[in-house]
């Protein structure tokens, strides 16, 4: 399983780190299985970690610089845009 996996993630190990992971894996696959003996038939499912969720604020329009302040510290500019150097070859 070690060696399938660290070939899906193209990672490399010695057989020394194979082990290590392998002993690593077993761990949480057994934390993990340890959790199904929890009952938790009563339990409602959780939607939020956190009592509250987001308060989100208005979208309001406020205080914006003019274009004549918007290009004064641009390097290169014609009286609309900023000029930068072309990115992108045909």
């Amino acid at each position: 399983m070690v060696t399938k996996l660290a070939r899906l993630a193209k990672l490399r190990f010695n057989a020394a780190e194979q082990e290590a992971i392998k002993n690593d894996l077993e761990k949480m696959i057994s934390f993990v299985q340890k959790m199904n003996e929890v009952d938790t038939s009563n339990i409602e499912p959780l939607q939020h970690m956190a009592l509250h969720q987001n308060g989100w604020r208005a979208d309001v329009v406020t205080g914006s610089c003019t274009k004549t302040d918007a290009l004064k510290n641009a390097g290169k500019y014609n009286n609309d845009f900023f000029m930068v150097p072309k990115v992108i070859k045909k």
